[in-house]
């Protein structure tokens, strides 16, 4: 995301350092990326300019962001808005296999297609983000999720969610259950309470939200706990861990969350269950016991199988939190990475960036920027080159970063699917 107007110089510096991109020396080096998202749309069309023959595997025609994706729950903005589709990548030279993938040999270097085709690769790159993990709350599967919605992959969820807020009554209970570390998009569960608070603030205002938390402290918890105040004064409760917040079972039939402490009857309940990298990444063996893929952290390389990277949300990336500006800062490094690595040099060692707004009201925003280098073999945060928003900002300050956001969200759109 776009930095706040305070530290606009110091990122722009430091992402300058991740992009440099020079020529490939081998031939039409053969790499394959599967995954479409900001991670692997980015890399593949990276790893192209530097001179590889790309095939990214993508089975989706369509891609649906979620960023920005709490406003369309909120009824603020078309789902329309969030969706992106491929031809920019493939006029870029591109090959684009509408199939997923389904298996991956890594002594072989091959990759086989869901229709039974294969592709050699001399790098591979996985950028397949999440998969939810259906087992980890007792009570909560894929059937379950059709009445009790997660919506944490954008789409026809989204949708569902959004829907049964207009259908609630006036005086409703809506409970978000937000997951313990880590996840996607940690803000995301908090930026949502403020956007539902929002509609029903507008709409239904007798209406309370109850977040129920398997964690004690969140992403710009201050922010958000001081605008929840003065923006919705007694309509937003958090649950923390330690006061009972975590839901350790849940009846779907009912739309009751049961914790350690009692249980909660809502009448729209959202449930974000714990997640893991995506199924490619833990067929193709990159994914280590927590579910999660440890990498080198100057070239995203995986830890467990050679000539294999992962980038985006899947990759145990240290302090750099999962988000849609670090998917795409990490697919740059990893290009250049890749690309050295192709002709026998050694990748440069790198600063990577994150800036993530979060909407509070529509014109309501805050932000946490960060910026990350290698040390001891894991991502880490540079001291005091990162920072929140301000506090006590003024309104117009709130506003200007609201449009920040939207201006970073068209601004990357355009940069990985325009």
């Amino acid at each position: 995301m776009r930095a706040s107007p305070s530290r606009r110089g110091f990122l722009s510096g430091a992402l300058a350092t991740v992009v440099a991109r020079p020529a490939l020396a081998q031939t039409s080096p053969r790499v394959v990326v599967i995954g479409g998202g900001f991670a692997g749309a980015t890399c593949a069309r990276a790893v192209r300019d530097h001179g590889a023959a790309v095939t990214l595997v993508e089975p989706s025609a369509t891609y649906t962001a979620c960023p920005f994706s709490n406003e369309v729950i909120a009824g603020l903005r078309p789902l329309e808005a969030q969706q992106f589709g491929y031809d920019a990548v493939r006029r870029d030279g591109v090959a684009v296999a509408a199939q997923a993938a389904t298996s991956v040999d890594p002594q072989a270097r091959q990759v086989t297609l869901a229709g039974g085709s294969t592709l050699d690769y001399d790098r591979l790159v996985l950028a397949p983000g999440i998969d939810l993990r259906f087992d980890a709350l007792p009570g909560y599967d894929e059937e379950a999720s059709k009445a009790l919605p997660h919506a944490w992959k954008a789409g026809e969820q989204t949708l569902l969610l959004r829907r049964q807020l207009e259908a609630m009554d006036d005086g409703g209970t809506v409970i978000i259950v937000a997951p313990a570390n880590p996840f996607r998009c940690p803000p995301g569960p908090y930026e949502r309470a403020s956007l539902i608070a929002h509609y029903l603030k507008t709409r239904k205002p007798r209406s309370k939200l109850l977040i129920l938390d398997a964690k004690d402290n969140f992403s710009k918890q201050g922010l958000f706990q001081a605008a929840w105040k003065a923006l919705y004064p007694g309509m937003i409760e958090w649950v923390a861990l330690s006061a009972g917040g975590k839901v350790v079972r849940i009846d779907a039939a009912s739309k009751t969350l049961v914790t350690e402490f009692g249980d909660h009857k809502a009448q729209v309940a959202n449930v974000i269950p714990p997640q893991r990298a995506g199924g490619i990444a833990q067929v193709a063996g990159a994914a280590d016991r927590s579910g999660w893929c440890p990498i080198d952290p100057v070239t995203f390389e995986s830890k467990l199988q050679p000539n294999v990277h992962v980038i985006g949300d899947a990759c145990i990336a240290g302090g750099m939190p999962k988000s849609a500006f670090s998917a795409n800062a990490q697919a740059k490094v990893c290009a250049t990475a890749v690309a050295a690595l192709l002709r026998g040099a050694v990748p440069p060692a790198p600063k990577l960036i994150n800036t993530c707004y979060s909407l509070v009201a529509p014109d309501y925003g805050i932000s946490v920027a960060g910026v990350y280098r290698p040390a001891n073999g894991v991502l880490t945060d540079v001291e005091g080159a990162g920072g929140v928003s301000p506090a006590n900002a003024p309104p117009d300050f709130r506003a200007l970063e609201a449009r920040y956001a939207e201006a970073w969200f068209r601004t990357i759109t355009a940069e990985v699917f325009g």
